[in-house]
């Protein structure tokens, strides 16, 4: 996927960290700061390419994640709105998406964990992140976790 556009719609602190990761070639953002995102410190961050589901062109989104079992862990909170992201929507319908952690780049193919595998990478993504706990109170559909594998 070559020259992605960030995404439409988001806070000004999701555009910011995304600009910052994209003009150091992720020498610097993979720390998201929490300012704008609650008093948790700082994050680990990776950047997600999708391809648009209406629109066919890469899309480029921030997120934090964790590892599990050789994997990347990521959460479609959207913030604990009633719908899910766009970058979830995207992914659901074409599951094959770049990655970049660091300055390491590669392909991925995501999917939507469930059961308990859904249940332990929760927790694991709480321990990163704990408002998570938060956002999934604000909203009554269930937050997707979402399981990147190395392709």
């Amino acid at each position: 996927m070559t020259n992605p556009r960030m995404p439409e719609n988001v806070p000004d602190f999701v555009t910011e960290h995304l600009q910052r990761y994209l003009d150091s070639n992720g020498e610097d953002g993979h720390e998201w700061s929490s300012a704008g995102m609650g008093d948790h410190g700082d994050c680990p961050a990776l950047l997600l390419t999708t391809i648009g589901r209406r629109s066919g062109q890469p899309i480029i989104t921030p997120l934090i994640y964790g590892e599990a079992g050789g994997a990347y862990v990521v959460i479609a909170s959207k913030g604990g709105a009633p719908t899910h992201p766009h970058w979830y929507l995207n992914l659901d319908a074409n599951p094959e998406v770049d990655v970049q952690i660091r300055t390491e780049r590669f392909k991925a193919r995501a999917r939507t964990a469930a059961g308990a595998e859904r249940a332990e990478l929760w927790d694991l993504m709480l321990i990163i992140y704990p408002t998570y706990t938060e956002l999934q109170g604000r909203t009554a559909r269930e937050i997707p976790v979402v399981v990147l594998e190395k392709e």
